[in-house]
């Protein structure tokens, strides 16, 4: 599949905040708990530092989309901060990676010098994975630091990779 990653433009918004909402609302991955409207999804892309979609350059279909921004303020604000959501009917694709390895030059980019993953939920296994493939530091477990969909707590893992 040849695909590019490009910066988000308003009219990606409707496709995007479905592509994050899914995400959402399978409640295994990302912290929150409810979906975005197209208004304030609209809002919460363009507050980020970055926000890439990543394109099937064929067809023109968006298959993914990556958050990336600070993770504190100040004095630690050269530390940034990355969510990525993959359309689940292009999972397995290796979007996932070509959206990290992009988010890890535009943050170098930006000014960034560590990219840190606050949360990332144990049983993701393919986050896990790629991320221990790419070089990013385990720092350790949050024991029952994510509530899942179901009502059960998880285990979290912070990560970092130096820029």
């Amino acid at each position: 599949m040849d695909i590019i990653i490009r910066e988000y433009s308003a009219k990606d918004i409707a496709v995007i905040a479905d592509i994050w909402n899914e995400v959402v609302e399978e409640g295994n991955a990302f912290p929150q708990t409810e979906g975005l409207s197209e208004s304030a999804a609209a809002d919460f892309f363009s507050e980020q530092s970055f926000t890439g979609v990543t394109e099937d350059k064929t067809t023109g279909e968006i298959l993914g989309i990556y958050i990336l921004h600070p993770n504190n303020i100040g004095r630690c604000g050269h530390i940034s901060n990355a969510s990525y959501a993959v359309k689940s009917s292009a999972r397995g694709l290796h979007i996932g990676e070509k959206m990290v390895r992009h988010c890890i030059v535009k943050g170098k980019e930006l000014g960034f010098k560590i990219l840190q993953f606050n949360a990332v939920v144990k049983t993701n296994y393919g986050a896990v994975h790629l991320y221990e493939k790419l070089g990013f530091v385990r720092l350790g477990n949050i024991p029952g630091g994510f509530l899942m969909k179901d009502g059960s707590y998880e285990d979290i893992i912070l990560f970092y990779l130096t820029l």
